[in-house]
């Protein structure tokens, strides 16, 4: 199975933006809702914003109203829009159908210094 593909992480203060982009297989990306997940040193595995095929949309309420998640269909992606980053922010940032089906990629780093 074809790795999903995260890319657009970087190191900002807080208050900074930063856009996530996601390539997916079409075979995850066309079947299932798509979310955006992170993973801080010691912590598990989180879901902080997911998007179905008709753009119904869902966040966790740490990040509801900051981030935005959003697709493109013709290329197979999903965005992550982060806006007022907070230190707390700081994690490696994955994407994967929302039932964790997709073969995980290697993340995304994104680091917000206070």
């Amino acid at each position: 199975q074809v790795q999903l593909v995260e890319s657009g992480g970087g190191s900002v203060q807080a208050g900074g933006s930063l856009r996530l982009s996601c390539v997916a297989p079409a075979s995850v990306f066309n079947y299932h809702p798509m979310g955006w997940y992170r993973q801080a040193p010691g912590k598990q595995r989180e879901v902080v914003a997911s998007i179905s095929s008709l753009g119904r949309t869902s966040y966790a309420d740490s990040v509801r109203g900051r981030f935005t998640i959003s697709l493109d269909n013709a290329k197979n992606t999903v965005y992550l829009q982060m806006n007022s980053l907070k230190p707390e922010d700081t994690a490696v940032y994955y994407c994967n159908a929302l039932d964790r089906s997709g073969r995980w990629g290697q993340g995304t780093q994104v680091s917000v210094s206070s």
